[in-house]
């Protein structure tokens, strides 16, 4: 999907972002209160309440994935969950990086942390029942973590194999998480990225027997949304009729057009066909906010959009660092930002550490002593030439990205013309984005283009982009760290940040980020924001600038639940 291939959380960010227009109120949030995940002790929330606008109305949703629908639904599939999580699937909670971490209880009620934070009890919430009406229950919490430590494949995130998790058990409504050590950072993916599945379809069948690569075409969940109809042009959601929280979801249907390119649904957004987009727009003010009033824009900052070179070592040429190293010192992110950009997406930086959002964990001298603070084209020739390659014998590599994405075309057409001027010709190769995913997520590359995600600090996309246990041999599906990137010191240093107190925290993703530099594992080109586009016709409970309860792109998971049970429709309410 835009922006990200796996898009499994969204990173933290300043909500000071660039222009937004003026737009639809928050709505009613869910149910629940709201902690703060920066410490999540403890949270609590008898639920109830009740709906409070009339139901009706349907939201289109304009986001280029560059492919059409493959019809498929599992929520451990990265290729294809971002369709599913948040529509169908439900997390335990609902963690808000845009609000420092603000929790909202969503299939659990409340947590309780022990004083170490080396275990957690959550409260399953009662009256809960899946999309084919039968009971939800702690049973099915249980299963869902435990298929993950019997499929490695299912564990995105790596709970049993480094975030130390030993057990996951239930008694009555109680779930109980073991940790071997303190784990709280570990909260965001295991309560918030996590889809809790149902043990009586996934206990059967291929769902049981491939759970990683079962379709899961017809998903039965707890979520909004069920799935009424697909094709390779359309996702047809309908609204789920038991869902738990009262009166919602308001509005009735979600259509999900399957588009391959940017122009034609970014000309569905301007004329008000489709009301919610998720991808660059150029001259986006003349081009789609000129059209109408009621077009809004915000583009909060999230993540890093990346060159990801393959470090196997297989792979002669993009593991030799000299290479790695040459390449981040040619290339000028901020024309990459301008042109390929338009300005939107600010210029990254190699520590892989989003600025200004975490300026504390940010180190300029360290950037600035490497000389990457500022393009260096005798620099990348110099060790281009040490590498056995000059202007008569050019290195010649490949970069796969996905087509459709028009501003990552404009962006490697940038950075094509710079690797030139060292003596790198470049060949951009535009893939579908099921051939893409396979590619990359197998390690059948050279060099990507790609977007990560992140949470409320940036250990969570570092963690994604480097932690050894995030990656698989060539041939076999990574989760995250795609480059193959492996490094003992810095899984040590990702492993201590769990038990560590926030001033060593920072110090730790210092030290993180400065293997960012020493070992140019990936090469941030521009910082990655979220492409959000919203009209409010007929429709309002946008999230926006001023009330960002939710990260607001179509392709966000598993915030696009909560804004999808937060939209209502205008004229449903005459």
């Amino acid at each position: 999907m835009r922006g990200s291939i796996t898009r499994i959380a969204v990173a933290a960010m300043a909500v000071g972002a660039l222009a937004a227009g003026c737009g639809g109120g928050g709505g009613d949030k869910p149910i629940g209160s709201a902690t703060s995940a920066g410490n999540p002790s403890s949270s609590v929330s008898t639920g109830g309440g009740s709906g409070q606008y009339k139901k009706g109305g349907t939201v289109t949703i304009a986001n280029v994935g560059g492919q059409t629908w493959p019809c498929q639904f599992n929520p451990f599939n990265p290729a294809v969950n971002q369709e599913a999580l948040g529509f169908v699937y439900e997390p335990l909670t609902f963690v808000n990086v845009l609000k420092a971490g603000a929790t909202t209880p969503m299939l659990a009620t409340g947590f309780t942390w022990s004083p170490k934070k080396d275990s957690i009890v959550f409260t399953i919430r009662d009256g809960v029942k899946w999309s084919d009406g039968q009971a939800f229950t702690a049973d099915d919490v249980v299963y869902t973590f435990s298929r993950m430590k019997e499929e490695p494949a299912l564990d995105l995130y790596s709970l049993w194999t480094g975030a130390g998790l030993t057990s996951v058990t239930a008694a009555g409504n109680k779930v109980t998480f073991k940790f071997k050590a303190p784990a709280e950072p570990y909260f965001f993916n295991f309560a918030n990225q996590v889809g809790i599945i149902p043990k009586h379809i996934w206990s059967t069948g291929e769902a049981a027997s491939k759970p990683a690569t079962w379709a899961d075409p017809k998903p039965v969940g707890t979520g909004p949304y069920t799935v009424e109809s697909c094709s390779s042009n359309n996702i047809s959601y309908v609204a789920n009729g038991t869902y738990w929280q009262p009166g919602k979801p308001y509005l009735q249907k979600v259509q999900y057009p399957a588009y391959l390119d940017n122009n034609p649904a970014n000309l569905d957004l301007a004329s008000g066909k489709a009301q919610w987009g998720g991808q660059y727009i150029p001259n986006i003010d003349n081009f789609y906010k000129s059209k109408s009033p009621e077009n809004n824009y915000w583009f909060p900052p999230t993540a890093n959009v990346a060159i990801v070179p393959n470090n196997d070592p297989s792979r002669k040429v993009t593991s030799n660092l000299a290479i790695r190293q040459a390449i981040a010192y040619a290339l000028d992110r901020e024309q990459i930002s301008k042109i390929g950009e338009s300005g939107y997406q600010p210029a990254a930086n190699q520590t892989g550490v989003v600025t200004p959002t975490f300026n504390k964990y940010f180190d300029q001298s360290a950037l600035t002593t490497a000389g990457y603070d500022k393009p260096n084209q005798d620099k990348a020739k110099q060790l281009l030439q040490s590498a056995g390659y000059s202007s008569s014998n050019p290195l010649k590599l490949s970069i796969i990205t996905v087509t459709g994405y028009t501003d990552w075309d404009a962006s490697l057409a940038v950075v094509k013309q710079q690797l030139a001027g060292v003596g790198i010709e470049l060949t951009i190769q535009d893939l579908q984005q099921q051939s893409y995913n396979q590619k990359l997520f197998n390690g059948d590359y050279d060099l990507a283009y790609s977007s990560q995600s992140g949470g409320p600090t940036p250990y969570y996309e570092l963690r994604q982009l480097l932690y050894s246990k995030n990656t698989a041999p060539i041939g076999k599906t990574a989760s995250s760290n795609y480059s193959r990137y492996s490094n003992p010191a810095v899984d040590k240093l990702f492993d201590q940040y769990a038990g560590a107190d926030p001033d060593t925290q920072v110090k730790l993703i210092k030290q993180i980020s400065s293997y960012m530099i020493k070992d140019v594992p990936v090469i941030p080109t521009t910082e990655s924001v979220d492409w959000y586009q919203y009209n409010t016709k007929d429709l309002a409970g946008w999230p926006t600038q001023d009330d960002p309860y939710a990260q607001p792109a179509p392709y966000n998971i598993p915030d696009v639940g909560q804004v999808l049970t937060n939209l209502y429709s205008k004229s449903a309410q005459k």
